[in-house]
């Protein structure tokens, strides 16, 4: 015979009446299978977290193991897509029927792409955070794809600076009036020559975007790339002596402060049809300064995102 066992949630009542915007959980480990546009399927450890609003203000809580189990079901037997995670919603309202009329999950994970050298050829993995965040709110379900880029950003100020240093030894080296290519091809290529660089430092882009439609797939590769090859100078995983020649050139042909930057990102993110809003941050974490440089700026609709 089971043991009747008391569920306070459901019969007490409530130490003091109100609603509450959000009831759930966080931190909640699940393996999950991603569904990523022109990518194959791949396996990928998440941190989620899962709520529903409590409408009903004498209700002493809502059914947090319904939640939890619900995401459960989901990591077992489903691919994470719009569709799967909108049913997984469904089921977040369905369970808390006269408690909740909203929901809201959001999945963390790194996201792993094998991405080829500049020049040599090789291939290595490189690990991309990933967030993503499905909210249903009055009957209308709405995605957000969040994605960080790391990066290598070489200041402008400091390329100039250097340039001036170089140009300053130049005049003291060579006092002359006639000078041998020889000799200056050898000058160049010595310590003396190059006497000052201008200083980079690891960037991050963070972008945060909010997609038009419940797509069959996240297009998780297709934001990277387009951040990736518009900044030019994302961090390398496999590296020759050739790719870090190669990555020096980029470096030094796209300078750029953390406004370049986050102009640059404004701009493609701006030429995307399948985001309806958009929100960047980009960090530039200095090696001049002990602090950061920080960039932020959003699509600029009405009711969207705020910077």
């Amino acid at each position: 015979m089971q043991k009747f066992m008391p569920d306070i949630a459901h019969s007490a009542e409530a130490l003091q009446e109100g609603t509450l915007d959000w009831v759930g959980m966080s931190q909640i480990e699940l393996p999950l299978v991603v569904s990523s546009k022109d990518s194959p399927e791949q396996h990928v450890s998440a941190l989620a977290e899962a709520f529903v609003n409590l409408n009903d203000p004498q209700a002493k809580g809502i059914h947090m193991s319904r939640l939890y189990l619900a995401l459960d079901e989901f990591s077992n037997h489903q691919t994470l897509t719009p569709k799967t995670l909108a049913s997984v919603l469904d089921q977040f309202i369905s369970s808390h029927h006269s408690l909740s009329d909203q929901a809201q999950v959001t999945l963390k994970f790194d996201y792993h792409l094998r991405r080829r050298s500049l020049l040599s050829g090789k291939t290595g993995w490189k690990a991309y955070p990933v967030e993503i965040t499905a909210t249903y709110k009055e009957q209308t379900v709405v995605l957000e794809l969040s994605v960080a880029v790391t990066y290598s950003s070489t200041c402008p100020c400091s390329a100039a600076l250097a340039r001036q240093l170089i140009q300053q030894a130049f005049d003291q080296q060579f006092t002359e009036q006639a000078i041998e290519k020889d000799q200056v091809m050898q000058w160049l290529g010595s310590t003396q020559g190059i006497v000052a660089t201008p200083h980079s430092q690891r960037s991050i882009a963070q972008v945060k975007v909010k997609l038009n439609q419940l797509d069959s797939h996240f297009d998780i590769l297709s934001l990277i790339d387009a951040l990736e090859n518009e900044l030019k100078t994302p961090v390398q995983a496999a590296v020759k002596r050739e790719d870090e020649q190669e990555f020096a050139r980029l470096n030094g042909q796209n300078l750029m402060f953390c406004e370049d930057a986050a102009r640059k990102v404004k701009h493609i993110l701006n030429q995307q049809s399948d985001y309806s809003d958009f929100w960047l941050r980009i960090n530039h974490y200095e090696s001049l300064h002990a602090h950061d440089a920080v960039s932020i700026a959003v699509k600029g609709v009405a009711m969207g995102y705020t910077a």
